[in-house]
């Protein structure tokens, strides 16, 4: 495949064929030679083909091969004659991750990490098909989380003002259609609400190894030496279902409304289709389970250190930094050729990074930015970023997610044969806890791009700058 350079970080694949426009790749040049062989090079052409796609197809830097759409990439289409893709947004619709601050400096608990982290892996169910953190829920009470999203913690007791202030979007997406939703969808996520799951799905303990950006992490109360948490998790059952159901619904109606695509895994539909609207609605409703389900987590996980270190509230400090997700669409206004349109944004794998001065920001965060939050694996760092002005007008306001995987979970799996992959993350410093090996396997440090690299890229392209890094103590995981 024809891939031209713009820059040093910027790739574009040309206009040909079917493609409405061009793509564009962020990536380094060591990194753009792995590429090239690469099916989600072929993937990043051919989301180019949606109908009503503008501006670019683009891919971030953690880039590779996913369902349809790349993992890592971004599409902007029109909110008026563009479509709609299940695909584009995922199977675990508003996976995502939120940062915690605490008081707490390493030192200060590093003689009770064990005990620590044996209580969250009690407390926090995690693995396939994980459920029972808190009690059963109806479907009438899983209906209200659909409307609500972390609204619905707030008034249970699970969370609190602030949080929802931290969280994007406030916690809920507008538009939710708890109707939308199929019954098996609701049967699997009944017994799920604050449970972990499997896949990359993690609980990390983390201490702030590095500060890059003294001004604005102490905005956002981050220093050097702090215990942080990141939880990594989606829409669990319930989210899955529903991408399950909108595919076999949407890719039914492609021949009516004769929508031909290179790739049948981009099933698509007009945004004002009846069938559009049906899965923005249901799609909503998964996405605001997912806020909730992390909420819910941050709750138990907020509580469980209290009881086990022994500290008051005051002592603890466990404040929500911020909540991103990145599997989800949303309609925004971004600047096409010059003009200001309102799209539907699809990012797969891909996190929001509004500049400074965006008012969808919280009053406290416009000054600065978003902040980006970018999980590494388990053995090495993740890293707190800032989104900025270039964002809004290069990437429809996005950034890279994760590390990005370099090997497939069966790849990894047959890597680790042999080898005690606790042991190894032992002498990294890192105490793991997981409900199977093959969980630990298919995400060892060894399967995944060195985090650093891919944020580098973003920064040296203009989208985020660096706040802080963050190296893992302890992980719990599925």
């Amino acid at each position: 495949m024809e891939v031209q350079k713009i820059h040093e970080y910027l790739w574009e694949i040309p206009k040909q064929g079917a493609m409405l426009v061009p793509g564009r790749v962020y990536a380094n040049a060591r990194m753009m030679d792995e590429l090239r062989d690469d099916p989600a090079l072929q993937q990043v052409a051919n989301v180019a083909c949606l109908p009503g796609i503008v501006g670019y197809s683009l891919a971030m830097p953690d880039v590779h091969w996913g369902y349809g759409f790349p993992i890592g990439g971004v599409a902007a289409t029109d909110a008026a004659e563009g479509v709609i893709s299940p695909g584009g947004v995922g199977y675990d619709i508003n996976c995502g991750v939120r940062l915690a601050r605490t008081n707490l400096a390493y030192d200060e608990i590093a003689s009770k990490v064990e005990p620590l982290v044996d209580a969250l892996f009690d407390t926090i169910p995690a693995g396939v098909g994980s459920e029972g953190a808190i009690p059963t829920l109806s479907v009438e009470e899983l209906k209200q989380i659909a409307v609500e999203g972390a609204g619905w913690a707030l008034r249970s007791g699970y969370a609190t003002e602030e949080d929802l202030q931290h969280t994007e979007e406030g916690g809920c997406l507008a538009g939710a259609d708890p109707d939308r939703v199929s019954e098996q969808a609701y049967k699997r996520g009944r017994k799920q609400l604050g449970t972990l799951g499997s896949g990359n799905h993690f609980l990390e303990l983390s201490r702030v190894d590095e500060v890059y950006d003294a001004r604005v992490a102490n905005a956002l109360g981050i220093e050097r030496g702090q215990v942080t948490v990141l939880i990594h998790s989606g829409s669990r059952g319930l989210g899955h279902q529903t991408c399950d159901d909108y595919l076999h619904t949407i890719g039914a109606a492609m021949a009516k409304y004769e929508i031909r695509l290179p790739d049948r895994q981009l099933a698509s539909a007009p945004i004002l289709s009846p069938e559009g609207q049906a899965y923005l609605g249901a799609m909503a409703a998964a996405a605001n389970f997912a806020w909730c389900n992390r909420q819910v987590m941050m709750h138990l996980t907020r509580e469980t250190f209290l009881r086990v270190l022994g500290v008051s509230p005051r002592e603890l400090g466990f404040l929500l930094v911020y909540d991103v997700c990145h599997n989800i669409a949303k309609f925004e206004r971004h600047f096409v050729n010059g003009e200001s349109r309102l799209v539907c944004v699809h990012r797969k794998g891909a996190t929001r990074a509004f500049g400074p001065r965006n008012l969808a920001l919280p009053e406290a965060l416009r000054p600065l930015g978003q902040p980006v939050l970018i999980p590494g694996d388990m053995g090495r760092y993740s890293f707190v970023l800032l989104g900025k002005e270039a964002a809004m007008r290069e990437t429809f306001g996005s950034s890279c997610h994760g590390a990005g995987r370099t090997m497939s979970r069966t790849k990894a799996k047959h890597e680790a044969r042999g080898r005690d992959l606790y042991s190894e993350l032992a002498q990294m410093g890192v105490t793991v806890r997981a409900r199977s090996r093959a969980g630990v396997a298919e995400e060892m440090p060894a399967a995944y791009k060195d985090v650093a690299d891919v944020v580098a890229v973003m920064e040296a392209a203009g989208v985020t700058q660096r706040v802080a890094r963050l190296k893992p103590f302890a992980v719990i995981k599925g």
